[in-house]
């Protein structure tokens, strides 16, 4: 009994040091969110509510701002995580999912090791969706599939649903769609889809719902194809992209090239090397903030959804996707290309 007291008495000294030790690292430090897209989008949004709640849940309460790192779909974020930001906890990388798939199909530019990183977490698992406005006259599916002319969607980088998502679809179930890249971020395509430029796009319905609310409450956007294993709540009666697939490989394709990808698509990232003990303080901290009453009502106000994935489940999914069966991976390599 006197060992057993004995053994949690320094059990809890041991933690009481470490915690102790934490709070003097972050004390008075800057934590940098460095989001790969632009401001205003799905992405920055998440992470500014995010940036709101974070430092509390961190021993030692340090600030936390968002910085956005615009480029190629955020993977100039990804690999500046990888390549030049200090592992030492107080840099945060914010990019899309997608683009641990880019570097499972050795595509060219990803110059990180998606397992390497130290992952924190997602704050929604999410699904993708195809919008596109009523000026473009595809307010269905069936006149999307009966289109006298590709539909142009914006895309803003490979790796992105924006971009992955429409060359799946045309692969896979047909759909007329004509991918016009180089967006910054989903907020351009969203006014290029308003001015006329485009029809719209394919990404996350937690980001296109809080950020084109008033135009798909007013009818002037409409959501005409869901790319997800069920259908959302919100999205009773819309089609599912895999209920259009006539074989199993198409199925497959979607899944592993799409809902995959997007279910993990806001990752939260430590740079490799980042030291264990504070690794761990912050996938507390990040999981802890999921959980936090004022997080969650401020979440509710900024319009976006929260179904989190902690750090170590997130790091069992990355290594799954590099456990694809080789001949998915060729066939989605040459669809990604």
């Amino acid at each position: 009994m006197k060992r057993a007291l004995a053994l949690a008495l320094l059990a809890l000294l041991a933690w009481v040091a470490a915690t102790d030790a934490q709070s003097r690292f972050f004390d008075g430090k800057t934590v940098r969110i460095v989001v790969g897209f632009s401001a205003g989008g799905g992405y920055d949004t998440y992470s500014r509510v995010i940036a709101r709640h974070l430092g509390r849940h961190v021993p030692g309460t340090p600030t936390v701002i968002v910085e956005n790192m615009l480029g190629a779909g955020s993977l100039i974020a990804a690999n500046h995580l990888s390549k030049v930001a200090k592992p030492d906890g107080l840099t945060v990388g914010n990019f899309a999912g997608g683009l641990v798939l880019a570097q499972v199909l050795g595509q060219p530019g990803v110059e990180f090791d998606a397992r390497k990183f130290e992952w924190l977490g997602v704050p929604s698992r999410e699904a993708c969706v195809c919008a596109l406005t009523k000026a473009s006259g595809v307010t269905s599916l069936a006149a999307w599939m009966a289109a006298a002319k590709p539909v142009k969607l914006g895309g803003v980088g490979p790796g992105t649903s924006t971009d992955d998502a429409p060359r799946v679809l045309a692969a896979t179930i047909n759909l007329p769609i004509q991918l016009v890249r180089g967006y910054k971020g989903t907020a351009e395509i969203r006014l290029a889809a308003e001015s006329g430029e485009l029809a719209g796009g394919c990404w996350q319905w937690e980001s296109v719902k809080s950020t084109w609310r008033q135009a798909l409450e007013s009818g002037d956007v409409s959501v005409v194809l869901q790319i997800t294993t069920k259908p959302l709540p919100d999205l009773p009666n819309v089609p599912l992209a895999s209920s259009l697939a006539k074989t199993e490989e198409a199925r497959q394709l979607i899944n592993a090239g799409v809902i995959v990808p997007t279910e993990i698509g806001r990752l939260y990232a430590l740079p490799p090397g980042t030291p264990a003990d504070r690794v761990q303080t912050l996938r507390a901290a990040f999981v802890a903030t999921m959980r936090d009453p004022e997080f969650l009502a401020d979440a509710k106000r900024s319009k976006i959804d929260i179904d989190a994935m902690g750090g170590e489940e997130l790091a069992r999914v990355v290594q799954d996707l590099f456990k694809l069966d080789p001949a998915l991976v060729a066939k989605l390599k040459g669809i990604l290309k």
